[in-house]
């Protein structure tokens, strides 16, 4: 059965899961990942989509998560300029909530640890935006913004380049410890499967516990903790392009985001939970987040204003905080070598998961740094700006939103989606917002599309725009390609 010994599985089609399963394919190891469901299906989709140091983080003192978020964010931003865009933020200064001095040695702190981050440096501002009443002056400083669940699948698709094997719609149901491998039985619509695999890694995020639980019959040393982070989506409520970090009361902060153009992105919530399918906003959630806007909003947003919202279960490490929004974000790897290796992940966020893979691997004795310099799929671009006009004069017969979009979703690979096509019918059938039937194609055949809710809300976020006839239609053309 050699054939069917992998150097190394996976377990979980996250951001840590994919990303892991990139950097082994590169370091030339045999790898097989598994899904229980879509990539990005659960946390890693319900993000607040920024790839960031975290700000907030500097009052907890955790300079090192910070410093190397800040690094990463600075990798991230030259591997995959397509993907990943400079965001400015604003603050409102309100002296009650934190000093104007330790605002600025704050931001003069961030900037430091991002020593030759190539973003603009925080300053001080004059605040005249007319929908904000908090004040006249705050703070400028820089961060990224990052399409989270397309972060996931470029991660999988490099993996896949680099010779990896992606099997989503698999359930990981158990392994058995030999001498020298597992022996693991996968189930999928297909029917179980056995295969045999050196290492494991356990990256199932929220439901990391229960994986090792139920699939190897052990608990590890480490606990869970549980954290709900819910948003909502309004029609476009600020000016501008950049984002806003709003303050409260309870020493929480919010973000509210350009999102898509024609929305505001409202977030996040710390509501700790018991249950990882617990991922649905509460009222409670909703009150509160329209609350921490309107603080600072001249007219206030109502509920009916709300156009969607998301929630998603954080799976962070148990470090013995009380509230649930001062447990770290860190990651805490535990390894077991009593027999072929298991490694379990706890905690991690978007923007250290190149990193957490590089120390994974470390863990397991493989020792390889090429993704700090690799550029994800369709990355290699020099100036997305000129890159952004080149296939405007390439293919001048497609709309500028959906060539800009797609110019965003796909960087270099566009020309393999798009292909011979020499006018707007050679893409094929219009499913509407832009969506045709030759990105459709590229999807299915290379990012391990099987549903319209995949494409939607996942590969692209144009579930916000397709009415229930117009999804109806794209999941018959889906269902019609299949062998």
């Amino acid at each position: 059965m050699d054939h069917d010994i992998y150097d190394l599985l996976i377990i979980g089609g996250g951001i840590n899961g994919t990303a892991i399963a990139r950097a082994a394919a590169v370091a030339g190891l045999r790898v097989l990942l598994v899904e229980q469901d879509d990539l990005a299906h659960a946390t890693s989709s319900a993000s607040t989509k920024l790839m960031h140091g975290g700000l907030r983080y500097l009052e907890r003192y955790e300079f090192r998560l910070v410093h190397e978020s800040l690094t990463e964010r600075g990798i991230m931003l030259r591997t995959a300029p397509h993907l990943v865009q400079p965001l400015e933020f604003r603050i409102p200064h309100i002296a009650q909530m934190r000093p104007w001095l330790m605002m600025r040695i704050g931001l003069w702190l961030y900037d430091l640890l991002a020593w030759r981050g190539h973003l603009p440096r925080a300053r001080s501002i004059k605040l005249d935006d007319p929908v904000v009443h908090a004040g006249r002056r705050g703070f400028s400083y820089w961060d990224a913004r990052v399409d989270d669940a397309r972060l996931v699948a470029l991660n999988a698709r490099d993996a896949a380049n680099a010779g990896a094997t992606i099997w989503t719609r698999t359930c990981f149901v158990s392994a058995e410890r030999g001498k020298d491998a597992w022996m693991v039985t996968l189930k999928s619509s297909d029917g179980d499967k056995t295969i045999a695999a050196r290492r494991i890694v356990n990256a199932a995020g929220p439901w990391v516990e229960q994986v090792l639980r139920s699939g190897f019959g052990q608990r590890g040393p480490s606990r869970l903790r549980l954290v709900r982070g819910s948003h909502i989506l309004t029609p476009r409520c600020f000016d501008g392009d950049h984002a806003w970090l709003f303050q409260q009361p309870d020493g929480r902060i919010v973000f509210a985001i350009p999102y898509l153009n024609a929305f505001t992105l409202i977030g996040t919530t710390d509501e700790p939970v018991d249950d990882p399918n617990e991922a649905k906003i509460s009222a409670a959630e909703v009150e509160y987040l329209l609350a921490a806007i309107n603080r600072y909003r001249r007219t206030p947003i109502v509920p009916t204003q709300i156009v969607s919202s998301y929630a998603g279960i954080r799976a962070l490490f148990d470090d013995g905080a009380g509230a649930a929004s001062a447990v770290s974000r860190d990651y805490h790897l535990d390894l077991d070598t009593a027999g072929p290796a298991l490694l379990s992940v706890f905690g991690g966020k978007i923007t250290t998961a190149r990193h957490l893979a590089e120390v994974a691997l470390a863990r397991l004795g493989i020792r390889d740094r090429q993704t700090r310099h690799r550029p994800l799929p369709g990355g290699d671009i020099e100036d997305f700006a000129i890159f952004l006009e080149d296939a405007r004069q390439r293919w001048p017969f497609m709309d500028g939103d959906q060539l800009h979009r797609m110019a965003r979703a796909y960087g270099t690979c566009l020309a393999e989606v798009i292909g011979e096509a020499r006018g707007i019918d050679d893409l094929g059938q219009d499913f509407g917002a832009g969506l045709c039937a030759r990105e459709v194609d590229y999807l299915i055949k290379k990012e391990w599309v099987t549903t319209a809710e995949d494409i939607l809300w996942r590969r692209t976020k144009l579930g916000l725009h397709l009415d229930a006839a117009q999804v109806e239609a794209l999941q018959a053309y889906i269902e019609a390609q299949r062998p």
